[in-house]
């Protein structure tokens, strides 16, 4: 039997996993998010989920990824053999997502190449993105120069490929984002913008504001899309589980908090509350380059920001695409090379529609949405709360909280919040997961206003 890939030591599987969660989710999502839903009141329902059902669920997959040294697919079946399904739908998530990602990973690229070149101010024009995405020729090249480079560092295995990269990337992305977030409070007006982005404001809570919390939680800390049992399976039995997932969930809640520092106030300075609360997922792309142009020295602080979210993007399709690569790898016994080309063509197949469908395919929709907004709400709001609930009903009722606490433990270390994750695992998260799944979709197609 060929011997599994692992990291190299604890701090190199908190790094790559880290790298993982901390990514486009972050960077582009959780910002124009926190301006959608009231700001404050966001956060604090975010910070909620992420230290209780984030943890439960990525303390969860890690421990089923180390336990078994398998891949999702191969996963849940050796856990119990009517679970096998899941492993399937868990497999789908990563695949879904990768094509559209790597997409918006193309977008980003471009900006960063634009402002490299000194060209901040003609990315800040009103119709800039518009004929950028709306174009054929060049979202399809950087969508495709993208998907290339994560494919190489897959091709080139766990501890040379991931690992490597991400000891080099991380820190460079956590000074920047630092650095960055220093220089937006210095801005005349900013104190208005932080005050509206980190203090809750209760009477803007919904359910709406749960749900679009939870959905971010998922697609932020990389959960219920197989990556996490993933890097389980890559993880040493020495490593101290419950010490790595304390350091990924906080690493990445830092990250995602860091963006909004670096997006919010600075957005709120030139358009205001209302500016923010219309915003949408062109947040970054449209409005920062504005904000850049009327900064002194905005051209190298755009260059920055952009170098930084390729970083984070990067990383984070390198894990999307590693999830799938060994998925196949042990399904089909295929080389890592072969199956990572057979990924790529996959990429290509549903990537070429989502980048077209801004532009010269516009006129067709699925279920009313265009290519890479329907590919995003399949595996968000559909996808990953299914395999998380039956990934709760699996743990919490069939084999029991106690084989994954066992994992945890079994280095001596103590699990915290034992009780809680018991709880969480048993009762809470599934019932939440079944609210998203219900509201949440009626609510996608106008059958409900919540």
């Amino acid at each position: 039997m060929k011997e599994r890939s692992s990291f190299t030591g604890g701090m190199g599987f908190v790094i790559a996993s880290a790298g993982s969660a901390v990514g486009l989710g972050n960077l582009w999502r959780f910002p124009y998010l926190a301006a959608q839903y009231g700001g404050g009141i966001f956060i604090f329902v975010y910070i909620i989920l992420a230290l209780t059902f984030g943890f439960a669920l990525m303390t969860t997959e890690i421990a089923i990824g180390r336990k078994t040294k398998l891949s999702p697919i191969a996963a849940y079946k050796t856990l119990d053999k009517r679970f096998g399904f899941l492993g399937y739908i868990a497999a789908i998530v990563p695949a879904v997502i990768l094509p559209y990602y790597c997409v918006i990973g193309g977008w980003v690229l471009k900006y960063m190449t634009v402002f490299i070149a000194g060209d901040g101010t003609a990315a800040a024009g009103d119709s800039f993105f518009g004929e950028f995405v709306g174009g054929t020729a060049s979202p399809l090249t950087f969508f495709a120069v993208f998907l290339i480079a994560t494919t190489l560092i897959i091709i080139l295995g766990v501890e040379k490929g991931i690992e490597k990269v991400s000891k080099i990337l991380m820190p460079l992305l956590i000074l920047m984002t630092i650095g960055i977030s220093i220089y937006i409070f210095t801005i005349p007006g900013a104190g208005e913008g932080l005050k509206y982005y980190l203090l809750p404001d209760f009477s803007k809570f919904s359910l709406k504001t749960i749900c679009a919390a939870m959905g971010q939680m998922f697609f932020s800390m990389s959960l219920a899309m197989g990556i996490m049992i993933t890097y389980g399976s890559y993880a040493k039995d020495e490593i101290s589980l419950t010490k790595s997932t304390n350091q990924i969930e906080i690493f990445d809640t830092i990250v995602a908090l860091l963006a909004g520092l670096m997006v919010v106030p600075a957005v709120y300075i030139f358009s205001g509350e209302a500016g923010l609360e219309s915003s949408g997922a062109g947040l970054m792309f449209i409005t920062l380059p504005k904000v850049f142009a009327q900064m002194a020295a905005g051209k190298i602080i755009g260059a920055l920001f952009f170098i930084l979210v390729l970083f984070a993007a990067l990383t984070s399709s390198i894990s999307i695409m590693e999830a799938v690569v060994s998925m196949i790898m042990d399904k089909l016994k295929l080389s890592r090379k072969m199956s990572a080309l057979l990924v790529l063509v996959w990429a290509v197949i549903l990537g070429v529609p989502s980048s077209l469908g801004n532009g010269p395919w516009a006129s067709i929709k699925l279920l009313g949405m265009d290519f890479l907004t329907f590919f995003d709400f399949l595996s968000n709001s559909v996808l990953m709360p299914l395999v998380a609930l039956f990934t709760c009903i699996l743990v919490g009722w069939v084999v029991g909280t106690d084989t994954i606490v066992g994992e945890a433990t079994k280095n001596g270390e103590r699990l915290g919040r034992k009780t809680l994750y018991e709880v969480i695992i048993k009762y809470i998260a599934p019932v939440l997961l079944v609210v998203i799944l219900v509201f949440y979709t009626l609510a996608q197609f106008g059958i409900i206003k919540y």
